[in-house]
């Protein structure tokens, strides 16, 4: 008998149909808050001396989330239309730099930017000699430990290697709107 751990469902149960169109589903996910990243990673086949726009690739990502302390991991998907998928599916590390309140104007240019996304951004290297943000309020250098293909996305598993953070407020993306937090009490 296998473990709870690793059991799988009984096949003969079956998901039902969805009651509902497209559009709702995507609105109900809106009103969940998440935090908003960019992931770097090597661009595939980057010429030695490059320019930094060649040389990296980097995108915006709020589909993040941790899933185990022990061993660290971490988890963001990527839609399977996304052009930078096969630098991130062939890339052996990527680099999660969650960002802080203050850097929207970022966020905007790894999400819709055009050309160097790199040219005039502040970061430094990583021992795995990709970009960590300067300002992020955390990062995770992670190796590129699995891919699941489901659905409409790929699913990241990043084994955590380094990890570092700071302090401040988080840029937050929920009910398509950018804010921060506001503490209740």
């Amino acid at each position: 008998m296998r473990s709870p751990r690793h059991a799988s469902p009984p096949a003969d149960i079956r998901a039902l149909s969805p009651d509902f169109e497209p559009p709702h589903f995507r609105q109900a996910l809106s009103r969940f808050a998440t935090g908003v990243t960019v992931v770097t990673t090597q661009a595939p086949g980057a010429p030695q001396g490059a320019s930094d726009g060649s040389r990296f690739v980097g995108l915006t990502a709020s589909s993040f989330n941790s899933v185990s302390l022990s061993p660290p991991l971490v988890l963001w998907s990527l839609g399977l239309q996304s052009g930078n998928l096969p630098a991130f599916h062939a890339g052996s590390h990527y680099v999660i730099n969650v960002l802080a309140a203050d850097q929207l104007a970022l966020c905007e240019r790894f999400a819709y930017g055009k050309g160097d996304r790199f040219a005039g951004v502040d970061y430094r290297l990583g021992q795995s000699g990709l970009p960590i943000l300067g300002g992020a309020l955390a990062w995770f250098e992670c190796h590129n430990r699995s891919r699941y293909e489901e659905g409409d996305h790929v699913i990241f598993v990043g084994e955590v290697e380094r990890c570092g953070f700071a302090e401040g407020q988080p840029l937050v993306y929920q009910a398509s709107q950018f804010g921060t937090l506001a503490a209740l009490s």
